[in-house]
């Protein structure tokens, strides 16, 4: 790999790992068109641990209060703090590891044409658009309730489906729930860390039992930089949403999904 294809693949991921318009979109059409080669499963590796480190870093405070009142809530027994919201990432992740338990296979062989993925860039994009037009916005994600907890967590099971983007469903599923904007995205970039732990690991297991040279400058670079550009995602898209909304997402998603119909025709 060269310094640009590192480059562009690492600050694609991380900006559509937490964006809500599906990375695994972006993944197919930027080398169809530049016309660059796989780039492996060690670095997809690496820049899933970049976004991973990104969002601890960006949420550690929330996550450390969030860590100790879980605790305290184990012991007394009963809600402590933030320990509900602790609970929710929590469960709210159980979906979808049993779904990629079940159907990972199935999704991965059957599920991963460039037809599939317009498709559902522009039905999932669509659904976006209407949850930021019609829901309320009265909530933030502290009010969370159990309920809301299997929607999301369903939500996200979702997708799976290559272009659905994970944070444009569990957004999309939040803003039908009443959340605000910002709880919305907030609740989904907290729900995404323990997903993107379960991603990395099982890449990692699968990379433990192939053979080859490993080009750890590549790695390396890959990993900083889709932490860095994730980093600077999350904190610029969390300021500007209240004021943006979600509609430019969609007009992107529409148009990508529109290029993606062409190449599949």
């Amino acid at each position: 790999m060269d310094f640009l294809q590192i480059l562009v693949l690492a600050v694609l991921q991380g900006l559509t790992e937490f964006l809500p318009i599906s990375s695994s979109a972006h993944l197919i059409l930027v080398p169809v068109i530049v016309g660059w080669q796989d780039q492996g499963l060690a670095f997809d590796v690496a820049v899933h641990v970049g976004t991973l480190a990104a969002v601890v870093a960006y949420f550690r405070k929330e996550l450390r209060v969030m860590a100790r009142d879980w605790a305290a809530s184990l012991v007394q027994r009963r809600t402590v703090g933030d320990s509900r919201l602790a609970w929710a990432v929590g469960f709210g992740t159980i979906p979808v590891g049993l779904t990629g338990l079940l159907l990972g296979d199935l999704i991965e062989e059957h599920l991963r044409s460039t037809l599939v993925i317009a498709a559902t860039t522009i039905l999932f994009g669509l659904l976006l658009g209407l949850s930021d037009k019609t829901g309320k916005r009265e909530r933030n994600e502290h009010s969370i309730t159990w309920k809301d907890i299997f929607i999301i967590g369903c939500a996200q099971a979702i997708a799976l489906i290559p272009g659905t983007s994970r944070s444009g469903i569990t957004m999309t599923a939040a803003l039908m729930l009443g959340l605000s904007r910002e709880a919305a995205a907030r609740f989904s970039f907290l729900l995404s860390i323990p997903v993107i732990l379960l991603a990395g690991g099982l890449k990692t297991l699968e990379l433990s039992t192939t053979e080859g040279l490993v080009d750890w400058q590549a790695i390396l670079l890959g990993a900083a930089i889709s932490g860095l550009s994730a980093y600077l995602c999350i904190h610029v898209f969390l300021k500007l949403l209240e004021r943006i909304g979600m509609m430019p997402f969609v007009v992107y998603r529409l148009v990508l999904g529109a290029i993606l119909l062409l190449l599949a025709f």
